[in-house]
């Protein structure tokens, strides 16, 4: 137990989906805080309501996180203690709390992790694929762009993928992992824990056919069978440069600009505007 008087910033796992998913000593530690620090305060108040926990709440979330960041530091100076929440799950994964986290513990502060829900974990056992080594990815850029750059990055890692994906750019997600990372075994895990729980499984190819034409709601943590030997195998020259080093790679081979784009673009399967805009300033 922290000594009396000392500051301590409790991160706290919270339900993500059943209510009934928290510890025992996470409610205890949320009684007896002096204030709760909630991604979301109104969903947080709910959980509270459950439990008939009466602590104050402030909010902390990504548009407020650099002053409330401060505020909830100086808290933890003058000897408060702090619970720290996120809308779902265990603080600090893909939130703003890994933040808050960093800034605690390069001032020196206390910080106690308690065990919890988290999404990564509940999706991984029941998944099927391996769990003795996995990639937490969480949320891909939003940029088509970026989001094909990063699943080539992540092309030939062996453990297990497991990424977070929200509904709206689910079947986008599959088309480019299909297209980057090949026919791999696969699961989209929807709505965990919750009463429409569902997995969906088999081949990148067949999980996108079956959602292609589904209304898509909920929460999405989809997870792909990681690297195997036969992907060394077929690695290519380029393979761990960037599109503009593979631009440049293939303009030192006496082809002009323009040749080295189209080229560039066709083994890459990125679209040519992709190419063409780096090559500008070449």
């Amino acid at each position: 137990m922290p000594m009396s008087g000392e500051g301590v910033l409790y991160i706290c796992p919270t339900p993500i989906g059943n209510m009934e998913d928290i510890t025992l000593r996470v409610l205890r530690v949320l009684n007896e805080v002096d204030i709760i620090a909630a991604e979301d305060t109104r969903r947080t108040l709910q959980l509270l309501n459950r439990y008939e926990i009466k602590t104050p709440l402030t909010s902390y979330y990504e548009h407020n996180k650099r002053e409330k960041g401060e505020y909830i530091l100086k808290m933890l100076s003058e000897g408060k203690k702090v619970a720290l929440v996120s809308d779902a799950g265990t603080p600090g994964i893909s939130d703003p709390g890994e933040d808050l986290v960093r800034l605690a513990v390069e001032q020196g502060k206390r910080v106690e992790s308690l065990p919890g829900a988290t999404a990564i974990i509940t999706a991984l056992v029941v998944s099927g694929l391996p769990t003795g080594r996995f990639f937490f990815q969480g949320f891909l850029p939003k940029g088509a762009k970026q989001r094909r750059g990063l699943l080539e990055e992540l092309r030939y890692q062996k453990g297990t993928l497991v990424i977070y994906v929200s509904p709206h750019n689910l079947n986008t997600v599959l088309k480019d992992c299909i297209q980057i990372l090949g026919s791999r075994k696969a699961v989209v895990a929807r709505e965990l824990t919750k009463k429409y729980e569902e997995f969906i499984r088999g081949s990148l190819e067949e999980i996108s056919c079956i959602l292609r034409d589904r209304h898509i709601k909920g929460e999405f943590v989809l997870l792909v069978e990681g690297s195997g030997d036969e992907d060394k195998k077929e690695q290519n020259p380029w393979d761990g440069m960037t599109v503009k080093e593979h631009l440049l790679w293939n303009m030192g081979k006496g082809l002009s600009k323009k040749e080295a784009v189209s080229l560039t673009a066709k083994e890459r399967k990125i679209p040519k505007r992709e190419v063409y805009d780096l090559s500008v300033d070449l």
